[in-house]
């Protein structure tokens, strides 16, 4: 049988917070909101309360520009990444037929980084 976890003030105002969140956010965006709430509550509790979330997939992450991101829901994360001028544009993919098709298994969340050439650097023949 799986360990319960405790219900703390902590916890509950972390919560709070994340459910104020419509979008992808970072360890660093999530602390300083629940630091305006309550100043007791520290970074590393932040980082241990997303990896558990995330164990149990109850939390999804990726990697944007280096760094980790966070997504409640299950989000897809995709970029357009320009291979002259290094710009990184976020696009969203609904249609994933073809990729179920190719994967053994269900999909959960995914994050894709599509490379080319932007319109921009394109236009200027660069």
């Amino acid at each position: 049988m799986a360990k319960q976890s405790r219900k703390t003030k902590q916890k509950e105002v972390i919560e709070e917070e994340l459910r104020k969140i419509q979008t992808f956010f970072t360890t660093d965006e999530l602390f300083e909101n629940v630091k305006r709430r309550d100043g007791s509550i520290g970074i590393a509790t932040i980082y241990r309360y997303l990896g558990k979330k995330g164990r149990k997939d109850e939390i999804h992450s990726y990697t944007c520009g280096r760094r980790k991101i966070y997504s409640v829901g299950k989000d897809n994360h995709c970029h357009f990444i320009c291979s002259r001028c290094g710009r990184i544009t976020h696009f969203n993919m609904k249609a994933i037929e073809n990729i179920k098709k190719s994967v053994k298994g269900e999909i959960c969340h995914f994050q894709l980084d599509v490379y080319g050439i932007c319109e921009n650097c394109k236009r200027k023949g660069v």
